[in-house]
């Protein structure tokens, strides 16, 4: 009689097959030495293939250098990984970038990367999903964002901010606060924004709008905090109840929160960043009844290594359901954190499910 015996791959294995392969995952946290050579690499080191009989196999830098190997001068494995150093040279021009009175030149911040302008814009667009020019508007609208509140006067603010003239900021300002410099300054004073609160199967629900569309649909257990959060954002904002009009919104936006894979067309307002923008378009493009990653959207907008910054655009939204944030999930499977709550976020899901 034959007998087959089972046989299972070793963690040695394993390494051998990256090595050879050059393919480690994230998890492949090792390292190889090579007897005949005396230097030890990482697993995706482009050096020539070594004979199985020659290589080690190490958990750390350390313990090889230990046994007396050296460095590999290809990969570099005592310094950090290529994404973690193209990582920090990008955070560091961040950095620069937030802590200048006035933007820096393309050309100083590639030189203090020591990379080319070319290299330079195309990884730091990789990295953030804006390129610096676009980050830096970001930053300087974001200081007037801040400033304007308690600035003496909205010019001052404007240049306090780093920008050049009134009129490089008033030509991005509706896209970056929704309104004019004088009326955010005032907080909102003479922006009318209606706004009703409703009950669904998921709790609260709160519907606004400006004259250009819905601003916010946020769900919650507590209708007091729901529209207190909208108040903050505008204090002194004119605040009416729905008219017959508006509570048909209303309605359609209950209809859609029971029935998420009806999907919804209404007019929105929607400020926010360039790359904001662009995510929340991207989520409106997810079919019901699928999902999503961050690293997916992240590729889609050709931004590969930005899923960090994807995921606080998605958290960002302000319009729950009609922007689906719900459908993107973790790599994993799992569902991950919700703005409004994960158990409302399964539940939705599990709508679109059944209707799909």
């Amino acid at each position: 009689m034959n007998t087959h015996i089972a046989t299972s791959s070793t963690p040695s294995d394993a390494r051998w097959n990256a090595v050879r392969q050059r393919q480690a995952r994230p998890q492949d946290t090792f390292f190889y030495a090579v007897s005949t050579t005396g230097i030890y690499c990482r697993p995706t080191c482009g050096a020539r293939t070594p004979r199985r009989e020659h290589v080690r196999f190490f958990d750390d830098t350390g313990s090889a250098e230990r046994a007396g190997f050296r460095a590999c001068k290809r990969c570099r494995p005592n310094e950090p990984a290529l994404p973690e150093r193209q990582t920090q040279l990008v955070a560091q021009a961040c950095r620069t970038i937030e802590q200048a009175e006035t933007m820096p030149l393309l050309a100083e911040l590639a030189s203090a990367a020591g990379l080319s302008r070319f290299h330079f814009h195309r990884l730091f667009k990789r990295v953030t999903g804006l390129a610096p020019k676009a980050y830096a508007s970001a930053v300087r609208a974001r200081r007037v964002r801040a400033a304007l509140p308690a600035s003496g006067s909205v010019t001052d603010a404007i240049y306090d901010a780093g920008f050049n003239s009134n009129g490089r900021f008033y030509a991005q300002s509706d896209a970056a606060l929704g309104m004019t410099p004088s009326r955010y300054r005032a907080g909102g004073t003479g922006t009318e924004i209606r706004f009703a609160i409703a009950q669904c199967s998921l709790g609260a629900v709160l519907v606004a709008a400006t004259e250009r569309g819905v601003c916010a649909i946020t769900l919650g257990d507590d209708p007091d905090a729901l529209l207190r959060d909208l108040q903050d954002r505008f204090p002194r904002a004119q605040f009416t109840g729905g008219d017959a009009s508006f509570e048909r919104t209303v309605a359609t936006v209950i209809g859609c929160v029971e029935s998420p894979a009806a999907g919804l067309e209404l007019p929105l307002d929607l400020r926010g960043t360039s790359l904001q923008l662009r995510v929340w378009q991207a989520l409106r493009a997810i079919p019901a009844g699928q999902t999503s990653t961050y690293g997916e959207i992240a590729r889609q907008l050709g931004i590969p290594n930005a899923s960090r910054a994807v995921g606080a655009a998605v958290a960002a939204n302000p319009v729950a359901v009609v922007v689906p944030c719900h459908r993107v999930i973790r790599s994993d499977g799992h569902i991950s954190g919700y703005r409004w709550g994960v158990e409302r976020k399964r539940a939705l899901l599990a709508r679109e499910r059944r209707s799909a």
